[in-house]
Parts: structure tokens; sequence; C-alpha cells
């Protein structure tokens, strides 16, 4: 116990001495290091803070994530949400390197020249915009367009007005069923006077959604043909089933506001709902053989491009009865039926009405 007392006290004595040696030596190297600081008058200084710097961000870079995924004071569930996004956008194959190019938008109305295997719907989708925007400005009838043409691809969805003497952002606002406001909104409109938003005939100005409404009806059909008055009292319920079976080959537009259907198998064609017939035969052009039928409530329903008609003219009519089958007389170019919804005198977007 002696011996083992005696060693204790040297091991202290022992740790002590070098202790005190160690330092002594580093108070002499920090008062080296000083000296030379002050004598460069901070030559290393400078270095010596910058190094740190970039140390101090290096530092920050590789455990500023793990603190902020392990900070015990952040909820949970954002720490879990945050970790989830960012599994989903990294990509290893990627370098971590890149450019992010904004998303400016356009301007101006371009000109793009269609190459092999475009349509309509492919362009539209390429510049962000819907189809019949695309047709409006080109004054397209139908969706056969060829490779080498150019099409006009307005700056977004809406219309693209030449303005004509006269016209002011209230008119065009009202003609293409847009708020006149949203006229002004777009930054890429001119304003020949900021304070009174009047416009320069021949000026092109962009209308924001706006919609161009389907033409008039052809005036070569009978006066009186979509509103003429119903021969019998028959009124229907206002809720319009489907008239036949198969599939939507086309669906409205502002050129075609109706809903056409084929089907190979020329079903029979019925009655959306009751009503009368105020008209029933062929044509040699356009609707082929077809029907129309009055409801007395406001609506007509239109059946076209029949090969066969079931239903005679001033006739009383309930909803589902058969009125024709399923053809291709007319303007057609296969077995389809072409179907209209009218209210008013306009064709409605039979899309809204059919259950």
């Amino acid at each position: 116990m002696n011996d083992l007392k005696a060693f204790l006290l040297f091991f202290r004595d022992y740790l002590h001495a070098r202790l005190v040696k160690f330092g002594k030596g580093f108070e002499k190297v920090k008062d080296l290091l000083v000296a030379i600081l002050v004598v460069k008058r901070g030559k290393y200084s400078s270095s010596f803070l910058n190094t740190s710097f970039f140390l101090l961000v290096a530092a920050a870079m590789v455990g500023g994530p793990i603190i902020a995924e392990n900070n015990p004071f952040a909820n949970p569930l954002d720490r879990n949400a945050g970790a989830q996004a960012t599994v989903v956008s990294y990509n290893p194959y990627e370098s971590s390197l890149g450019t992010i190019i904004s998303a400016k938008p356009r301007d101006k109305v371009v000109n793009y020249e269609v190459l092999g295997g475009d349509t309509i719907a492919s362009i539209a989708k390429k510049f962000g915009v819907s189809t019949d925007t695309i047709k409006w400005a080109n004054d397209l009838k139908s969706d056969t367009i060829k490779p080498g043409q150019i099409v006009k691809v307005p700056p977004g969805v809406g219309v693209v007005h030449k303005v004509a003497s006269g016209d002011t952002v209230y008119t065009i606002a009202k003609k293409y069923k847009v708020d006149a406001q949203a006229i002004v909104n777009f930054p890429f409109n001119d304003f020949a006077d900021l304070d009174t938003f009047s416009l320069t005939p021949g000026q092109t100005l962009f209308v924001p959604d706006g919609v161009i409404e389907a033409p008039s009806i052809a005036r070569s059909y009978p006066a009186g043909y979509y509103t003429g008055p119903i021969q019998a009292g028959i009124r229907g319920t206002s809720n319009f089933i489907w008239p036949t079976s198969g599939s939507v080959s086309q669906y409205p537009i502002w050129y075609h506001m109706a809903v056409d259907i084929q089907n190979p198998g020329a079903p029979p064609v019925i009655a959306a709902d009751a009503g009368t017939v105020v008209f029933s035969g062929c044509l040699p052009y356009g609707y082929g053989c077809h029907v129309i039928v009055d409801h007395g409530n406001g609506f007509r329903t239109l059946y076209a491009h029949l090969s066969q008609i079931s239903a005679n003219s001033g006739q009383g009519i309930s909803q589902g009865q058969q009125v024709g089958v399923m053809g291709c007389t007319g303007r057609c170019t296969g077995t389809h039926l072409h179907f209209e919804v009218i209210q008013g005198g306009a064709q409605q977007n039979p899309l809204n009405f059919l259950k």
C-alpha cells in the first residue's frame, strides 16, 4: 500500500510537470504567431479569415441537413414530408449542377412549321394552348394539317383579334365572352391611351380565355327550321338520355356544336326526351336524312345522317321512342349519329345535358 501511494503521488507530480511544460510551449508558439501577424499587418490574417469562412460554409452544408432532419423542435410530419420530397426529386444519374431556365411568357403569335407526325393536339400541348385556340387563329375547319404548313400559335389560350374601327375593349370582351379586365391585364396588349384603353384600328389584340361562338345555321334550311312553332302539346322533361349506343367520335367544338356517336352496327336512334317531331326528311347535303324533335320547353334535338326514319313530322313522341336508324347520309364519311341540343334557336353543348 505504501508503494502504491508513493506511485500515485509520483504520477500526479509527473502529469502536473508535463502539463505546465506543454502550456509554456503553447504560449510561446502563440506569442510567435501573434507577433508574425502583427509584423505582417494582416497579410496572413485575411487568408486565415477566408479559410475559416469556407470551412464554416462547408460545415453548414454537410451538417445542416443532418441537424434539420434531427431537429427536436420541428414537426415530425414536416420532417417526413421534406424527406419524401427530397427522395422523389433526387436522381442519382444527374449531375448536381445544372441551369434553371425560367418560363418566359410569349408576347406575340409565333409561326410554327408543321413537322411529320404533328397534329393540332400535339402542337397545342407543346405550346400550352388549346386546340380551339389554334383552330381559331388559323381559321381551320377540320383537324387536318400537313407537314410544311405554317400554323399560327397565339401566346396563350384565347383568341387573337384584329381591331376594327369602333372596337373597344368592352365590345371585344362581350364578343368573346370574357371580362374586359382580362384584356387589359394581359401585359403585352398595347393601347393608344393607357387611361381610356383606346385602341388603334388594325392592331392585334390577344383576348385571354376568349371563345368564338359557333357560326349561325346555314340559310339554306327552311324558315323556322330551328325555332318554328310546335305542332303538338307534348312537353319534355328537360332530362335528356343518350339517343343511341356507340363511342363518341367527335366532341363539341366551336364550329361543330354537336356530339357524333359512331357505331358500325348501325343501331336504332331514339328520342332523347318526349316531344313533337317538327321535321322529318332527307336533304342531299348537310344533315342528310334527319329528324328534329321540339320538346315544348324551349329545347329541340336533332338526329342527323340517319339511314332510316321512323317518325313523321307532327307526330308526338315519347322519351326513348325510336326515331330512326343510324346511317351515313348527307355530309358524312362513316356510320354515325350527329346529335344536337338546341335551346332558344342556339346550338348548345349536348354533353351538358345528356344523362
